[in-house]
């Protein structure tokens, strides 16, 4: 009975050496790998990309439409609409 108590307690010991062994290990590992890639700069660079891409169609696009074309626009659409709706109802 001692031997297998003695065996398991081994087996335990040696267990534990290896994890502590492997967590040294992985540690080393990121300390000594190079540094990761900061998220922040990729994110700026992104952004510049996307201003150019939207400088590029802005100087394309024609001239956009005042504010108060736009919205007799969409009031000219509304009543358009209400209409169909009105005339449908009637029939």
């Amino acid at each position: 009975m001692r031997k297998l108590i003695k065996i398991a307690l081994i087996a335990l010991g040696i267990r534990a050496l290896l994890r502590w062994w492997k967590r040294r290990q992985a540690k080393a590992e990121l300390e000594s790998g190079p540094p990761p890639p900061d998220p922040a700069a990729e994110l700026r660079q992104k952004l510049a990309e996307s201003r150019a891409e939207d400088e590029d169609v802005d100087s394309e696009a024609p001239p956009a439409a005042s504010v108060e074309d736009r919205r007799a626009d969409v009031h000219a659409q509304g009543r358009a609409t209400v209409d169909e709706m009105t005339s449908s109802d009637e029939d």
